[in-house]
């Protein structure tokens, strides 16, 4: 799989993601499950939704040439 989330993309993935557990937990909302997506995609660095848009974040000297 390609990787196509940048380290300052999955830096702010992880802040967000952490924001919404806590969140999620202090307020019993069970909506905080939602937070898994910015965790997971900044984890493994690929996103979906930027594949689908043609969106690549990462570093330009990371791109491996084909």
């Amino acid at each position: 799989m390609k990787h196509n989330v940048g380290s300052y993309d999955a830096g702010i993935r992880y802040v967000l993601g952490w924001l919404i557990v806590i969140w999620g937990v202090h307020t019993g909302n069970k909506w905080g499950f939602v937070a898994l997506l910015p965790l997971i995609t900044a984890a493994v660095a690929f996103c979906p939704a930027y594949c689908l848009f043609h969106i690549d974040t990462t570093a330009p000297d990371n791109h491996v040439a084909n």
